[in-house]
Parts: C-alpha cells; sequence; structure tokens
C-alpha cells in the first residue's frame, strides 16, 4: 500500500445567499385611495409622514393622499418641482424627522421619495398616478444630469397602492409608454442570457422568467390597451409592478434593462425631452430584437397597437439623432454587455434605422 496520504474529497458547501427585497402590500383597483391609512398600519410604520407630489399631482391625488394620512399620523407636504440632486438635498433636509414617506406622483415624484427614502434609511409608499415606467415598484431610481440620465440604487417601496381610476385618467401616452418599458424586457433578458454566455455573468432564472412572462403577456393583450380604460390601467400596473419584481428577484435592474435601454438613455442625451422614457426605450427594443434575430415585427406591431412611437419620426426627431444614439450606446454603463456593444458601424446603425420604417 502507498505511503502517500490518503486524500479524501470534501463535499463542496452550498454558500450562495441573496437578500431580495419586495413590496409588502400591493393594492391595486379602482378607488383604492381611501386604503392608504390602512395599509400603512398594517406595516406597522409610524410618523410623521411626508407625502410627496409634483405640482399637477398635488391637485389631483398629494392633496386626497395628505389628508387621508392625516386621520392617522401628522403629516407635511413636499413639492417636487424637479428631480436633480439640489432637489434631492433639499427633500432630504425637509424629511429629516419622517417616520415615512409617500410618493404620490409620476416617475419623478416616485424616483425622488425612494431615493431621500433609501438615504434617510425610511420606507415609503408608492402611489402612482401614472403607469409610465417600472420605477412605481422597482429598487432604481432615475436622476437627470448635464451628461443623461443615471439610474441610481435605491430601495422598493414597501407598499404600492395604485388606483386604477386616476391611472386611466392620466394622458394615454404615459401609459402607452408604460407598456414599452415592458415590452422592453422581452431584449433585456436576452441581453442577459448573451452576458451569461460570452461573459459567465451570473443569471437568475426565475427572474428571467418573470420578466419575459410579463412582457409575452403584455404584448399578448396589446389590442386591448385602450386610453382611458380603466381594465387597461388595471393590466398594465399589474405588468409594471411584476417587472420590478423581477427586478428584486435579481438583485439588479437586468431583467428589465439591456441594449435597448442603453438605446434610450443614449436618445435621451441627445434629444432631451423628445421622448418619454419607455417610448425611447421601446424603439430601442424593435432595434435589439432585429439583432437578437427574433422577431422584432411582432414588437413594432405591439407598439403601434398600443400607440407607442416606433420610429423616430414619431417623436419628431431626426433618424441622425437616433443613428448617433445606437453608436453611443456602448458607452452607456459599459460594464453591462449587451448585443449592441458588439462593434455597431455607421453604415450599421443607419441600415439599423431604415430597418424601422421597412414593413
Amino acid at each position: 500500500m502507498s505511503a502517500d496520504p490518503i486524500k479524501v474529497l470534501k463535499t463542496k458547501v452550498f454558500d450562495k445567499s441573496r437578500w431580495m427585497q419586495l413590496p409588502r402590500d400591493v393594492v391595486i383597483g379602482h378607488d383604492v385611495l381611501p386604503q392608504i391609512p390602512a395599509v400603512c398600519a398594517d406595516l406597522g410604520l409610524k410618523g410623521p409622514a411626508i407625502v410627496f407630489s409634483g405640482t399637477r399631482t398635488r391637485d389631483c391625488a398629494g392633496n386626497r393622499v395628505a389628508s387621508l394620512l392625516s386621520e392617522r399620523y401628522e403629516v407635511s407636504t413636499f413639492a417636487v418641482r424637479e428631480i436633480s440632486m439640489d432637489t434631492i438635498r433639499e427633500a432630504e433636509e425637509f424629511s429629516g424627522g419622517a417616520g415615512f414617506l409617500a410618493g404620490v406622483g409620476g416617475g419623478r415624484v416616485i424616483d425622488c421619495a425612494k431615493i431621500v427614502s433609501y438615504n434617510l434609511d425610511r420606507q415609503f409608499v408608492s402611489v402612482p398616478t401614472a403607469a409610465s415606467h417600472d420605477g412605481i415598484a422597482s429598487a432604481r431610481a432615475s436622476v437627470p444630469m448635464e451628461s443623461g440620465s443615471v439610474s441610481l440604487e435605491a430601495h422598493p417601496p414597501i407598499a404600492i397602492v395604485a388606483d386604477t381610476g386616476l391611472i386611466a385618467a392620466a394622458p394615454h401616452r404615459l401609459l402607452a409608454a408604460g407598456c414599452a418599458d415592458v415590452i422592453a424586457n422581452s431584449t433585456a433578458v436576452l441581453d442577459w442570457e448573451l452576458a451569461h454566455r460570452l461573459k459567465h455573468e451570473e443569471v437568475s432564472e426565475y427572474a428571467v422568467a418573470l420578466s419575459r412572462m410579463t412582457a409575452e403577456l403584455l404584448m399578448k393583450n396589446a389590442g386591448s390597451i385602450k386610453p382611458h380604460h380603466e381594465e387597461s390601467a388595471w393590466m398594465v400596473t399589474k405588468a409594471l409592478v411584476s417587472s420590478g419584481v423581477a427586478m428584486s428577484i435579481a438583485g439588479s435592474s437586468r431583467p428589465g434593462s439591456g441594449s435597448e435601454h442603453k438605446f434610450g438613455h443614449a436618445l435621451e442625451r441627445l434629444a432631451p425631452g423628445a421622448a418619454l422614457h419607455g417610448e425611447a426605450c421601446g424603439i430601442g427594443t424593435i432595434i435589439a430584437m432585429y439583432l437578437h434575430g427574433g422577431d422584432w415585427k411582432a414588437i413594432r406591431e405591439a407598439l403601434r397597437s398600443i400607440g407607442a412611437p416606433v420610429t423616430p419620426a414619431d417623436l419628431g426627431i431626426n433618424d441622425d439623432l437616433a443613428i448617433e444614439a445606437l453608436l453611443a450606446a456602448k458607452d452607456i454603463r459599459p460594464e453591462r454587455l449587451t448585443i449592441m456593444d458588439m462593434g455597431l458601424t455607421r453604415e450599421s446603425a443607419t441600415e439599423l434605422v431604415k430597418m424601422l420604417y421597412r414593413e
């Protein structure tokens, strides 16, 4: 028998862990705003409460939420006129003594409340007045900078109270943009899987499945998304919440943000104010699906059916800006590998924009 010591194979120890933060209470439906005090009480939230709202959303919902919460809490209000680092600092000073925050409004208001609550280590309740993007439920927040929008890490809301009557009354363009943001999941997960194959980036199969299913269900029902229709608001809001949950499961924005978002952010930098976030990402999704070899025409038809733009002309911008956005996409979050990081030339970018108009 050999004198060499016997080597015993050690059993591999499972040491994987992930901390998932998810909304605890989600209330979606007709005339659910009056349930806000009960939701906050159920979660054990302590006052004082600070209600964030915009100049427009204050009148349609912010004042009402403040009045409802005043039945149980001491309440103050903060007006979010714009989202910027100066506004965030001002809001943090104003909210220093808060027990929790409520963001009542669109993406700008909710993102501001999300960042401030995260920085102050407070909980916040998301009360969307429009279903324009998945920020109503996600842990990410977007802040405009001189160089363009920057996505910041924060935390998801502890609760979401989404009144479908209020959301249905908002301009349909906002709902269509929200649909486009969800449909963008279809290429975001393809980019994530590509990064897994090429760079061994870890992928959450559960997050991929939820994100993909959410996009597919919305595309399947695209024909039933109608302006100022409460059932449409119900469908889209549930999809946005589902998309946000997928990101929380993943621990990143990967399930809902890939090459189409890189293009979208680049376009927003080049043509500020020309497109809503979801609109820019929707056009990026058509292009990204073409590059992935998928059914890009189905994406385009779904967006068109919903009423979302599908070409630069639909946004009222020059095709040359879309070409520049495609070329600049690789510079947005360069650490995140996507199909648009594979060396697009100006000639190929030009052809991709022409493709958008092809029937």
